[in-house]
């Protein structure tokens, strides 16, 4: 629907936009604990399987001096979708309690969880970069294993919800006062 007058477009309120971020933010959190207790992947060095948790490959890459990337991928394998997820709970229990804070704070928590979804999908490119890379015959190989499935999954969950979220619900109680 546009506007007669600016031709701007109006968009309705999503429906029980609260119960869906809710639903999709918990089962994501249900998928991050077998995403990093099932091996993401799985380490062949000279045919003999090596599989890794997220937590796991970190310790290996700072005991491989890789500390640089071990920051990058513990910043973006576990810190990240934490942070998002628990800044979805955040908002949901701030809108849903109608607790007083301010919506220009809300807001950037929003755009800053509503930005940081593409970026939660790294861990996934890092395990299929390193497939693709380490392909040195029966020497060494990298296959993904179940845990990068359900960490597929609750990045995908994640997004969903701080797509199923209204931020302008967090404007609803300032405009009420």
């Amino acid at each position: 629907m546009r506007c007669s007058r600016c031709h701007g477009y109006f968009y309705q309120r999503h429906p029980r936009s609260l119960q869906y971020t809710l639903a999709w933010t918990i089962t994501a959190l249900i998928m991050f604990i077998p995403a990093n207790y099932f091996p993401i992947m799985i380490y062949y060095e000279f045919g003999v399987p090596d599989p890794m948790t997220i937590l796991e490959g970190i310790n290996s890459l700072i005991n491989n001096d890789m500390l640089p990337i071990a920051f990058i991928v513990f910043t973006a394998s576990f810190f990240v979708p934490l942070a998002k997820l628990f800044g979805l709970l955040f908002l949901v229990l701030a809108t849903y309690q109608k607790v007083t804070f301010s919506p220009v704070y809300s807001g950037k928590i929003y755009r800053i969880v509503d930005s940081l979804g593409p970026w939660s999908m790294l861990d996934v490119f890092v395990v299929a970069l390193s497939g693709a890379l380490v392909k040195f015959g029966i020497f060494t190989d990298v296959q993904p294993a179940s845990g990068a499935t359900y960490f597929t999954l609750m990045v995908v969950f994640s997004m969903f919800a701080a797509h199923s979220f209204d931020p302008r619900l967090l404007w609803d109680k300032k405009n009420n006062d």
